[in-house]
Parts: C-alpha cells; structure tokens; sequence
C-alpha cells in the first residue's frame, strides 16, 4: 500500500488591489450629476470633518465655467443652474401598469377567487401587458407558485375580467391578439370590421404587407384594405410599455455638463450644485494637536474618531477634485476634436473620434474616459445629447483618422435616413438598392454595412415601410 505524500509548494502570483482612496473615486466617476450632488449632501452630514466653505461675496460662476483654450483645473466647484433637482417630477409620481391594472381590478364587481386569479394574471403580465404564458396553464402555475388550486372556469372568468381593464389591449397573448382586443372597443365600422378579419383571417399576408392576397381572399376592394391597414396603423401593439414610459418619462434627464456655444470658444460648465468643501477648523485644529510629539492629547481617547473623520473628509475632496477634473479634460478634449460640429450642428463635421484619441490628449486612462462618459449626457444650444453620441469609428476604405472627410457611422446613419425618406413609399428601397444609390455617391459601403446602420436607426426593412 502506497503510503500519501505530502509536498510543499511555493508560488509567486503578481495582483492590483484598488485602494480605498481608488474605489472611491471610481465610485464617483460612475455617478451622474444628481448622484454626485447627493453623495457630497449624504458625506457631509455623515461626516462632521467636512463642511461647505462660505465665501461671501464669491461668484459662483467664476470658479465654474471652463474655457476650452483656458481650462482652469485648480477647482473642482461648479455652477448651480436654473435647474432645481428637488422640485423636478421623481419616477414614481405616475403609478405603474402593474398598480393602474390592481386599481382598476379593485373597482369591478368581482368574486373572491376571480379577484385573486386575475391579480395573480396581472403579476404574470410583461411590461408591454403581454400574457407570455398560455392561459390554459395559469391554474397549474397559481396552484405551483401560490398554492392555490383554483377551477379552470374561475380562472377563464378572471382572464376575461383582466382583458377589460385598459389601457385596451393588456392581456393579450399575441400580437394580433392585442390588435383585434383594441378594436373591440372601438366604435362599430366598416373599417374597424375589415380590419378585424384581416388581423383573425389573414394575419401573415397582413405582416407581410401583401395587399394583393389581402383583396383577393377577403373578397374587398383595394380602398377598403388601403383603409382598414390605416386603422391598425393607429393601434398600439404594446399599450403596457405606453403606461410605463409614461410614468418612467416624467424622470427628467438632467445633463451633466453644459456647453455654450455662443461666443468664439465653446465654454464648458459641469452641471453640479457643490459647494466649495473644506475640513471643519475644529477637525483640523485638533489633528494639528494630535500631530505634536508633545502634547498629551495623543492619549485622548476620541483620538481614533478624529484622525478617521479628518482622513475621511480629506480623502473625499481629494476624489471628487479629481474627478471633477477628469470630467473637465475628456469633455474639453471631446470638444477639441470635434470643435467643427459644436461651432456648426452638422452632424456630417463629426470626426471619427475612439477612446485611444481622448487618452492621446489627456493622458487619463481608458477606464476613466470609459466611466466619465457612460450614462452622462451634455446640454447644447441644439438639444440634450449622450456624451457617446461624439464618439465614432471610421467605415469602409477611407479610414485614415487624419482625413477631415473620413466616413463615420453618423454620416453612414444620415445618409441612410435621407435616403429613405426620400424614397417611394409605394416602391420602397431595399438594402441592396440603398447601397447602390450610397456607392454611387462615392460612399464605399457594403450592403451588410446599410442593414446594420438601418437597423440602428429603428428603420423598418423595405416589405414593412410599403404603402399602399
């Protein structure tokens, strides 16, 4: 028998360990304006070492608009605006569909067990108010998840009861579905009846736009088709989503800097109300008294208190100085590259412009550039837009990022848009064809190229954007 052995091994690994000091300003990178604002509030109320300085008669624009041939990087204050963020309307002000559908529920004459199948339906809904599971295994998932065993008739009595409730539509199992359970509720027509038995007789054809099957099998003139496509039109296919983003639409976006293009140079603001930080004198006197070799006060025993709050409190400007800084650079190094659309709109001056090129010129890392600019977005004269909206790699050939006529995915995006909504909605532009009206016009594109772009753009193939 083979007796066990034992060995001994030594490894050398090499690892990076982010600091507090680093996770915190990483922490803050990732913030959005109000998040910032709320994270300097929720520090300095945490934290007794840290206070605002007052500074009478200090203007606060002063220390907050950046100017892109000047930029002043030595404070990290910036303006307050206009903008109030405690008296913008919050997410939750509208209900949800999920609570709209509830209320609606509690106001019908309902039996118990009905009432609590069609709450457990409810639950069972996505956000567009789609029923994705088939009714008749709604009994068994109730009786699983809840243990509740309820009849199929109660549950079929339920199902109807949420059908009902609106916005019209929610409960549907299928996208026609949805379609013919809002024109159930619409006034009685010629065009609502011919729209319905397309959607319950001949659904493919419909999808597929093949208006000439349409005629045909359902034995109707062209105008009428023309007429009952136009009210599906009108429909909504995810009457849920429309109750979401009604509620989720009144979340303001608030940007996170600010860029005037008005005089010679665009001026930089970040769109923040910090105030001008500083440790509290009481703090600092007394780090001063623990620091003397001297003084007995090294024995006192609030000592670790103090020499926490004080490291705290000055580890916390020290990020958010940074990170105020680093913000300032990317943007300035954003609008640097691009200073021919801030000074012009156009979206056919945007540069190509990677995150390698805003590294070049700031020097900040990647990750940085990478965290300064996700989820961050920028006030212009012209709109709100994402601060990844800049940025743009070259397509096809003439990829040399030196070429001020270079081809990038936002001129490849326009031209596609101009395209389109110039065509024949009668005789829409394929792809291929879409590509050879672009090549032609010296734009070097593949066909995979045009259908990637358009897909982007939300555009519909060519078979879904015909009319009749």
């Amino acid at each position: 028998m083979d007796s066990a052995k034992q060995h001994l091994a030594m490894e050398q690994r090499l690892t990076q360990r982010l600091t507090q000091q680093q996770l915190r300003l990483v922490r803050m990178l990732d913030m959005s304006a109000p998040e910032l604002d709320d994270a300097v509030q929720r520090e300095m109320e945490a934290n007794p070492a840290l206070e605002a300085e007052d500074a009478p008669g200090h203007d606060a624009a002063d220390s907050s608009d950046y100017s892109t041939s000047e930029p002043r990087w030595g404070s990290y204050r910036t303006a307050s605006t206009t903008d109030d963020y405690s008296e913008m309307p919050m997410a939750d002000a509208s209900p949800s569909l999920y609570d709209s559908l509830l209320t609606q529920l509690g106001q019908l004459s309902l039996e118990p067990d009905v009432a609590l199948a069609a709450r457990f339906i409810i639950g069972c809904l996505d956000p567009n108010g789609r029923l994705q599971r088939d009714p008749a295994f709604l009994v068994n998932d109730m009786a699983f998840s809840e243990g509740i065993d309820l009849p199929q008739e109660v549950m079929d009595k339920a199902f109807a009861a949420v059908r009902t409730l609106e916005p019209h539509g929610v409960g549907a199992i299928s996208l026609a579905d949805c379609l013919m359970l809002q024109l159930k509720y619409l006034p009685k027509s010629q065009q609502r009846d011919d729209a319905f038995r397309i959607l319950n007789e001949q659904y493919e054809a419909f999808s597929m736009l093949h208006t000439h099957l349409l005629v045909s099998r359902l034995k109707i003139s062209k105008e009428r088709v023309a007429d009952a496509i136009d009210l599906i039109k009108t429909l909504n296919p995810k009457p849920g989503a429309a109750v979401e983003s009604s509620a989720a639409g009144t979340n303001t976006i608030i940007p996170d800097v600010i860029i005037d293009t008005s005089g010679k140079q665009p001026t930089i603001t970040l769109n923040n109300r910090i105030p001008e930080l500083r440790i509290s004198e009481t703090f600092a006197t007394a780090q001063r008294r623990l620091g003397r070799k001297d003084d007995k006060a090294k024995e006192n025993p609030d000592r670790e208190f103090i020499v926490n709050r004080y490291n705290d409190a000055r580890d916390f400007i020290k990020a958010l100085q940074l990170r105020q800084e680093a913000m300032m650079a990317v943007v300035t190094a954003i609008v640097k590259i691009q200073q021919e659309y801030f000074q012009t709109e156009d979206i056919y001056r945007l540069r190509p412009m990677m995150i390698k090129d805003i590294e070049a010129i700031t020097g900040q890392n990647a990750s940085v550039i990478s965290r300064c600019t996700a989820n961050k977005y920028v006030s212009l004269p012209w709109g709100i837009l994402p601060l990844r909206f800049f940025f743009s790699d070259t397509v096809g050939d003439n990829s040399a990022e030196d070429d001020a006529d270079a081809l990038t995915n936002r001129k490849i995006e326009a031209e596609i848009r101009r395209v389109v909504d110039g065509e024949d909605k009668r005789r829409p532009l394929s792809d291929e064809k879409i590509t050879q009206i672009l090549v032609g016009e010296g734009l070097n594109i593949s066909r995979r190229t045009v259908a990637k772009y358009r897909d982007r753009l939300r555009i519909p193939p060519a078979r879904l954007r015909k009319s009749i």
